[in-house]
């Protein structure tokens, strides 16, 4: 294996405890069975912890499980250990101390660092010029914590051995799961942290370039070591030359070139000779400043004539971004940025607005024991834990703390310091919710109101009990539509969770200004000449809001009157108003090509925001209703993937959840009974079955239906009827205290779930406080037919209706041409100030854009 040279050439850790060979073997014998070699396909998480962001880097380190190959930090190993049984973990820390300095004050020279041999998803610069790093690998049995030092190649048994070597050498858990998703991941070059650029006195000109050697206009790369401009020929884009680049490249031996007109504040096309591939360059901005070139001033275009002659958004890049302007490091709970995985600014600035908004911090942070104690065996893909470890990463201020004041003094004098701001890496969130969408499992960029759409349906299939956080943003929607021939009228109404507010651009009021504009654009175009600084279009909010209420006219509308289709005339108006209200910009749109473009507008956006006006008036006096049943209001699907509405057929066992259970050493039979009892939900849940009931005698003894018969055949009334007593089954009863629940725990969550097995389970995780209520029971028991009533009720839309007053408290910004690239930003007022959230950095906001925002949000001042 490539790694085991490294691992096992390096001395054993300090401070492990010296065991003679046979004290190790006696003290791995009794969990042999459980010590796995990863397969194909398992994913091995060795950066970053299931509950935390915690990771190799933290004081405690990361402890590995050696059969889930799940990661914990040190405040949640415990509880894997108590919840599965799991003891043998591998202990992953990397040590970073500052280097050693040599007599004339600068570090000592670099030579191949072999103390590093982990293959780690994070930022560290493994060759800094002031740090040094060291990684140390350990096996940990619990509950003892007995701890066996690596490398042990002659003292482990073989196949523990393998184990360790393999787990050390396994790749990033996210390229194997989703291939697809990184298949265009760039590699750093080698090259970038210490390239050599030349004081040649080179300034790259905002236009006109041609290639030095050939006078060709496209497909031009500037070399940045000494700022040649030469044409491409056989790199990745395939779009023709001589190949001067790669020409210059062997005479001279400079190694990185970037692509005229690909440059944006985003980044660029970099590619590297001498690695022969595509490559990033994170410190491509300074590369690029020495010769004259600033990032934020470049907009990147397809045919690389006039990339820089164009200055469409300049100062939207630096308005929005405050650029320009000294911003404050802010620290603490709720100032925590989040680092950006490549275009994954649109979930970051999503989350943080989310995360800022105490509904959400109840559901998830509030209920972080219940959630995490609850979780199931595999917790990276389980939507609420997850919400729960991104919610309490941003809130609870572990990884937002200032610098001590000798590292702060050190990044005064030195500008190159590592930034101050860390922040968090969203990768594990991002994976699992964005796992099943083919737009958000890729790394290009997104439109943030998509995203906030796809989260809250998330929000809603993963409810944690009765409670949806969610539902802060609903609201209904009364659609009227008039036939224009009868002048009849329909009613209806429909769930929505944002306000899309049109763009009135013909209400602008620097249409002169506007005119001018296009008047010198277009003769700068004519005669080849650069385009003049681009005029932002200056939008009343009050006009935006009226074309918002303005009728919309409907051509394939079906009346009933006359039974065909008929001209139609729409208005749309807020049945009820949200506690939350979001309300979204439509910047952006198609041009008549088809290619998609962003209206660059500045629109006055209120702090305070009152829309009682828009409250819906329902069927008015005079008016004459369509003869047709309107349709049902449109509900989101709440309800779980998978219901259980009868008892399983032994014959039935789904197996693969039962060799799942056996690959993990369990006995077959107790496989079998545990996947049984707990109705084919899932290895997860058969697992905790599993752990309750180990201990038993008849644990392992086949699987037995006494009595199963009478109870089979009834099916659907046995998990479907309820008596007029409303007494749970048995069957079903005897399922949940299976998995160790107590009874009355049971007839409590049947009783309020109308006998649903699922929902009951779901119950309990969500009311542990009513575990031994008794007066609860009675409770249940004095309205067990009000329940029944209640529960056969088809549930309605779940509003949260008021006034209609709102304040803005939050907004986020996006910069670029299109949804598809550009960056966004979030903007926060916390505690009185508002605050920018630009990815890993947070900052105090002195200038906030309110006008340039492309997605608002505003909580409801109470009447």
């Amino acid at each position: 294996m490539q790694r085991r040279g490294a691992l096992f050439s390096m001395p054993g850790g300090s401070g492990s405890r010296k065991m003679a060979a046979g004290d190790i073997g006696e003290l791995l014998v009794p969990h042999m069975p459980t010590i796995r070699v990863p397969r194909s396909g398992d994913r091995v998480y060795k950066s970053e912890c299931a509950f935390s962001y915690d990771s190799p880097n933290s004081e405690g380190g990361l402890y590995v499980c050696m059969n889930t190959f799940l990661a914990f930090g040190r405040e949640h190993v415990e509880r894997h250990f108590r919840k599965t049984g799991q003891s043998v973990y591998m202990h992953l820390k990397r040590h970073m101390r500052e280097k050693v300095r040599g007599a004339s004050g600068g570090a000592l020279p670099k030579r191949r660092n072999s103390k590093i041999f982990l293959d780690l998803d994070t930022d560290d610069d493994l060759n800094s010029d002031d740090y040094e790093y060291e990684d140390e690998a350990k096996l940990v049995i619990f509950p003892d914590h007995y701890e066996i030092a690596l490398p042990n190649i002659e003292e482990l048994p073989a196949l523990v051995t393998i184990a360790c070597d393999a787990v050390l050498s396994s790749k990033s858990p996210y390229r194997k799961q989703d291939p697809d998703t990184w298949e265009n991941e760039l590699p750093v070059s080698k090259y970038a942290n210490n390239l050599t650029q030349l004081d040649n006195g080179v300034r790259i000109p905002p236009s006109g370039w041609k290639c030095a050697r050939c006078d060709l206009r496209e497909n031009l790369w500037l070399n940045l070591t000494d700022g040649s401009i030469l044409c491409g020929k056989w790199f990745f884009d395939s779009s023709g030359g001589n190949g001067h680049a790669l020409e210059h490249y062997r005479d001279m031996g400079y190694p990185l070139a970037v692509k005229l007109g690909t440059i944006t504040p985003d980044g660029a096309d970099v590619y590297s000779f001498q690695e022969e591939e595509p490559v990033l360059d994170p410190h491509l901005a300074k590369h690029l400043a020495h010769f004259g070139i600033d990032m934020l001033h470049m907009h990147g275009t397809e045919n690389g004539l006039r990339d820089n002659d164009i200055k469409p958004r300049v100062s939207e890049w630096e308005v929005i971004q405050e650029s320009g302007t000294k911003l404050k490091p802010m620290y603490g709970p709720g100032y925590t940025g989040l680092k950006n995985l490549g275009n994954s600014c649109y979930l970051s600035s999503v989350m943080q607005a989310i995360f800022s908004i105490p509904e959400f911090q109840r559901a998830y942070v509030g209920n972080l024991p219940r959630i995490f104690d609850y979780s199931p065996l595999d917790p990276t893909q389980d939507f609420n834990t997850q919400m729960t470890k991104l919610g309490h990463g941003l809130l609870s201020g572990q990884y937002s703390k200032p610098p001590v004041k000798s590292e702060l003094i050190e990044q005064v004098m030195k500008e190159e310091h590592k930034p101050q701001q860390n922040g968090i890496s969203p990768r594990m969130f991002k994976a699992f919710v964005s796992k099943s969408h083919p737009e958000f499992s890729s790394n290009r960029q997104q439109d943030a109101q998509e995203f906030f759409l796809h989260l809250v349906n998330l929000v809603e299939r993963n409810r944690i009990g009765s409670e949806n956080p969610s539902d802060v943003f609903r609201f209904l929607v009364e659609e009227r539509i008039q036939c224009c021939q009868t002048r009849k009228v329909r009613y209806t109404e429909r769930v929505d969770y944002l306000m899309q507010l049109p763009v009135a651009m013909e209400a602008a009021t620097n249409k002169d200004e506007l005119i001018a504009y296009e008047l010198t654009r277009r003769e700068a175009e004519a005669n080849r000449r650069p385009l003049p600084e681009l005029v932002r279009a200056k939008i009343p909010f009050s006009a935006c809001l009226q074309a918002f209420s303005e009728p919309e006219n409907v051509d394939d509308f079906w009346s009933s009157a006359l039974q065909a289709k008929s001209a139609g005339v729409k208005t749309s108006r807020f049945a009820s108003f949200p506690e939350y209200l979001v309300v979204q910009i439509k910047k952006f749109t198609f041009g008549l090509d088809w290619v998609p473009k962003k209206f660059d507008v500045s629109i006055d956006m209120p702090d305070l925001l009152d829309i009682n006006h828009l409250r819906a008036r329902g069927l008015q006096p005079g008016e004459e209703e369509l003869p047709d049943i309107s349709p049902p209001i449109v509900i989101p699907d709440d309800s779980k993937d998978r219901l259980m509405n009868q008892l399983i057929d032994p014959s039935d066992i789904d197996e693969s959840s039962v060799m799942q259970l056996a690959e993990m050493g369990f006995p077959l039979e107790a496989c079998r009974k545990a996947v049984y009892f707990t109705g084919n939900m899932g290895a997860e849940v058969a697992f905790n079955w599993i752990i309750v009931h180990m201990e038993e005698p008849d644990f392992a003894e086949p699987l037995t239906m006494p009595g199963y018969g009478g109870a089979a055949s009834s099916g659907a009334s046995v998990f479907g009827a309820t008596g007029l007593d409303n007494q749970p089954p048995e069957e079903i009863v005897a399922i949940i205290t299976s998995m160790g629940f107590q009874r009355n725990q049971a007839v409590q969550a049947l009783r309020a779930t109308n006998n649903n097995l699922e929902r009951a389970l779901d119950w309990i995780f969500s009311h542990p406080e009513f575990e031994e209520d008794s007066d609860f029971v009675i409770e249940m028991e004095n309205n067990a037919n009000a329940n029944i009533i209640s529960e056969a009720k088809p549930e309605g839309p779940r509003v949260k209706d008021g006034s209609g007053m709102y304040e803005l408290f939050a907004f986020i910004s996006h910069m670029g041409t299109s949804t598809m690239s550009g960056h966004y930003v979030c903007h926060i007022k916390k505690e009185g100030r508002w605050v920018i959230y630009n990815d890993h950095k947070v900052c105090a906001s002195e200038r906030p854009p309110k006008d340039l925002g492309y997605m608002y949000f505003y909580r409801r001042i109470p009447s």
